[in-house]
């Protein structure tokens, strides 16, 4: 475990994640562990129709999906360092639909230490094939100080 990797973290440090191809399949097994049966997610008969302003044309992906996607990439990049995810804010631009692929990204925007820790600050972002945004967010970090 590396202790020192708080003392190199800078304002602008971008962290990357793995990229993420939903497919009808793990739409639909999201559904079946998030217990979340919405037709937005399995009923292309039902996503036909219009939403108000909105057609989306196909089944989309659940935006905590989105949500998940962020998580892995920062777990992946903190459990290994010592650190630890605290907080985690999300809003969704844009839907993910089945032959997307997304791709997590994390800019540190902040570093501080107080009396008890050591902590960072995230911007998050979730752009697909095209470059569009698909989520943006915000997410605390912790790197607690070595007992």
């Amino acid at each position: 475990m590396t202790t020192n990797t708080f003392d190199t973290l800078r304002a602008g440090q971008l962290i990357e994640g793995q990229p993420f191809a939903p497919t009808r399949e793990s739409i639909r097994a999201f559904c079946e562990a998030s217990l979340d049966f919405n037709p937005l997610h399995w009923d292309d008969d039902y996503m036909k129709g219009n939403f108000g302003r909105t057609q989306f044309g196909g089944i989309i992906m659940h935006g905590m999906n989105n949500f998940g996607v962020i998580t892995k990439m920062l777990t992946d990049w903190l459990y290994p360092v010592g650190g630890v995810q605290r907080r985690l804010e999300t809003r969704w631009k844009i839907p993910v639909k089945p032959g997307d692929t997304i791709t997590p990204t994390a800019t540190i925007s902040a570093v501080r230490t107080t009396d008890k820790s050591r902590w960072a600050t995230l911007d998050v972002q979730v752009r697909n094939q095209r470059g569009e945004v698909v989520a943006v967010g915000e997410a605390m970090v912790e790197f607690p100080a070595a007992a």
